[in-house]
């Protein structure tokens, strides 16, 4: 594991992708492993992003229990302190910290956790060993990635369908995998998770406000973050078709009968 490389990050932190990131609660993106938790626990947020998953695991392990926070972005970690705060909690520390190296003893911790982590790494088995060393027995590790291919929408946009074929590519090339989800479990088999349960949960735009939210949020995405840039910087694609692409996204969220869906896969492995 010491000499796993990272891969880019291809989302990139601009204020387009952390509007997505803010918008995520337990509910709707770690409700396969609410029912493992209990007040008094430790728990590792792999990942954190802006805090607002890892408010939500803190309420739930309650004041006696405690959460560490990492990320590998410093002003992420800065708003996901002001944020966390902000909601009067006074169990979670943040760190920076790399996942292939966490600075923690082993079994640590009751939980670790990780939402749409692994499919940004250039090994993410090494990743799943360290977070399984962290964990104490019969604690849990838990993530949550997204599918790439399993994206579907409705109505046909030949811009979507490149904007898809352009977000794999460019994931691809920066050492990530878009399709983790459906790996999950292989990855961590091969990690030397043997009890692992498997769901899939999904995320559905179909009303007004959720298409316009959707479809505005990745319209920003395509040209205004490190996604578009690096497309086109790799040559995947000029600065005119990020452009026609942003205005496909646009034209989707305003259809009356626009629909957008995904699936994402979970595991809980105990150790």
């Amino acid at each position: 594991m010491s000499g796993s490389q990272p891969a880019a990050y291809t989302h990139g932190h601009q204020e387009a992708v952390l509007r997505s990131h803010r918008s995520r609660t337990a509910a709707d993106s770690a409700a396969y492993l609410l029912g493992q938790l209990r007040p008094g626990q430790a728990l590792l947020d792999v990942g954190c992003g802006p805090g607002t998953i890892t408010a939500d695991l803190a309420e739930l392990v309650g004041p006696g229990g405690r959460v560490v926070a990492v990320d590998a972005s410093v002003e992420v970690l800065e708003q996901a302190a002001g944020y966390v705060a902000g909601r009067g909690l006074s169990n979670v520390v943040f760190e920076l910290a790399d996942v292939h190296r966490l600075p923690y003893r082993g079994g640590e911790f009751d939980v670790v956790h990780a939402h749409q982590v692994l499919q940004h790494l250039a090994d993410p088995v090494a990743a799943l060993c360290e977070m399984r060393r962290v964990t104490t027995p019969g604690g849990v590790v838990a993530a949550r990635d997204v599918d790439y291919a399993s994206m579907t929408w409705y109505p046909e946009a030949p811009a979507l369908d490149r904007w898809l074929e352009l977000y794999r590519r460019t994931a691809r090339a920066n050492g990530g995998e878009p399709d983790a989800g459906r790996r999950l479990l292989s990855w961590a088999r091969a990690a030397g998770l043997t009890e692992v349960t498997v769901t899939t949960g999904t995320w559905t735009f179909a009303t007004p406000e959720r298409r316009e939210w959707w479809g505005g949020m990745w319209a920003d995405r395509v040209t205004g973050t490190a996604f578009g840039r690096t497309a086109v910087e790799r040559g995947f694609a000029d600065r005119a078709e990020l452009e026609r692409i942003a205005d496909g996204w646009r034209e989707w969220s305003a259809a009356e009968d626009g629909w957008f869906s995904m699936i994402h896969g979970e595991i809980l492995a105990r150790v």
